[in-house]
């Protein structure tokens, strides 16, 4: 879900809350959840209960009671939902690692995929349960990318994509003397210079609110944006070579950041931490970066009380994808069968449409994208905003950003320099050297 924090990075990305460092523990102990331990269960005229494993919030839950009356003989758990990447990503791969405790189904983020792709033998081929009958339900790019490295193995079925827009807050818009019509905001943004610009503004007005959340989110989609121009990839190259210092859009995206950060703009937070969380509710920043499935965990952590006050509109600069997901089933699960078919009730159009009317989870589906219920969706806790048209728009034309296998790693060592620069633990002149640095260590 997820291209997040999507998600983020899925990536990380979405979901009520973080459930912090504790998590891998209770992944990696909950073996009996993954099917190992129920296997007698699943016998011939027996209840089979199915482990869903994700993070963030997939929206799922109203889909899994429809699928369970449908199906009364299957029984479904979710686990996992609030956690971010960070957490998530150690714990599957040790349990995948481990066969056992990984779930009967499992998210796949985007920025973690390619290190599962080249592991397919960790998987079941959901080709062989039907899973190739569905090609034609998702864009081209985004099938494919459920595929193993050599082509041969299709080890998932895609979720959501990450398009981008820019959520803010009117009332503090108001505040600022800017305007608050997601039309007129949009024009104030045409580029991140004249966002930048605007953010000058807004801090001058002391409203007692920083101008975005944190460094790492308006880097990410900068890095990703421009990534997508050229070259079509981020840290690693696509021979997996690491590319930070030689991949310009690195570079630029990172420069930009700081001169953010010297301009007083971001609020000095780190995604998923219970301060960014409470940010939310408080007001204490004015805009953030949103892929659609960020709308989600912005409701979840703002609360009813802030409804309306959130508003959502295009993004600066052009198109961007910041996460995404795919849903697998590791060959450890002793219900291969009836997971594939989970799989692939849960990504199919309709339940693409679903989700996204759920946690705003846009679709992979070009039959769901020109679902009407998706075109006329207005999100009534963004007031109303028409998000299938703001995030829908040219998502059939989003191209993928390619990661390599260690991604994740690097991305949060270099995200990690930001966050030590806008919270004053590290010079602006000395953060892109330890930066490089920590990413080199990162990529071994």
């Amino acid at each position: 879900m997820i291209r997040a924090l999507r998600r983020p990075h899925r990536r990380p990305r979405r979901g009520a809350a973080t459930l912090g460092l504790g998590l891998a523990a209770v992944l990696v102990a909950a073996t009996a959840c993954g099917g190992e331990d129920d296997a007698a269960a699943g016998g011939e005229g027996g209840q089979v209960n199915l482990t869903v494993s994700v993070f963030g919030n997939f929206g799922y839950e109203q889909l899994y009671r429809e699928y369970e009356a449908s199906h009364p003989g299957v029984k479904i758990t979710e686990r996992g939902t609030g956690s971010d990447l960070s957490n998530y990503t150690p714990a599957l791969t040790k349990n995948l690692a481990t066969g056992s405790g990984a779930g009967d189904v499992v998210a796949l983020e985007e920025g973690i995929m390619i290190q599962f792709k080249e592991k397919a033998q960790n998987f079941v081929d959901l080709g062989q349960y039907g899973g190739n009958e569905d090609k034609a339900n998702f864009l081209p790019w985004k099938f494919e990318g459920g595929q193993s490295a050599d082509g041969q193995k299709l080890i998932g079925l895609g979720t959501d994509v990450g398009s981008m827009g820019m959520c803010y807050r009117r009332d503090l818009f108001q505040k600022a003397g800017l305007p608050t019509e997601r039309d007129a905001v949009a024009k104030l943004w045409p580029d991140w210079d004249a966002y930048t610009t605007v953010g000058k503004q807004f801090v001058g007005k002391n409203t007692g609110a920083k101008w975005f959340d944190a460094a790492s989110n308006t880097y990410n989609t900068i890095l990703v944006q421009e990534a997508g121009k050229s070259p079509g990839y981020t840290y690693f190259d696509k021979e997996n070579n690491l590319a930070v210092e030689s991949n310009p859009a690195v570079k630029q995206a990172y420069d930009r950041m700081i001169g953010m950060i010297g301009d007083g703009l971001s609020a000095g937070y780190k995604s998923f931490s219970d301060q960014w969380n409470a940010g939310f509710k408080q007001g204490t920043f004015a805009t953030i970066a949103c892929p659609a499935w960020m709308l989600g965990y912005i409701q979840g952590q703002a609360g009813e009380a802030n409804k309306g006050k959130w508003d959502v509109t295009k993004a600066p600069g052009d198109g961007g994808n910041w996460g995404g997901s795919w849903l697998g089933v590791p060959s450890q699960s002793k219900h291969p069968k009836e997971a594939a078919e989970l799989v692939r009730f849960l990504t199919s159009p309709k339940s693409q449409v679903a989700a996204f009317k759920s946690v705003n989870a846009l679709p992979s589906s070009p039959v769901a994208l020109d679902d009407p219920a998706t075109k006329a969706f207005k999100n009534p806790y963004f007031n109303d905003a028409p998000v299938g048209e703001i995030f829908g728009t040219g998502a059939k034309e989003l191209q993928p950003v390619y990661f390599g296998p260690r991604n994740q790693a690097v991305r949060d060592a270099v995200e990690s320099t930001l966050l030590a620069v806008q919270q004053g633990k590290l010079k602006p002149e000395e953060a892109w050297s330890r930066a490089v640095r920590d990413a080199e260590q990162a990529a071994r």
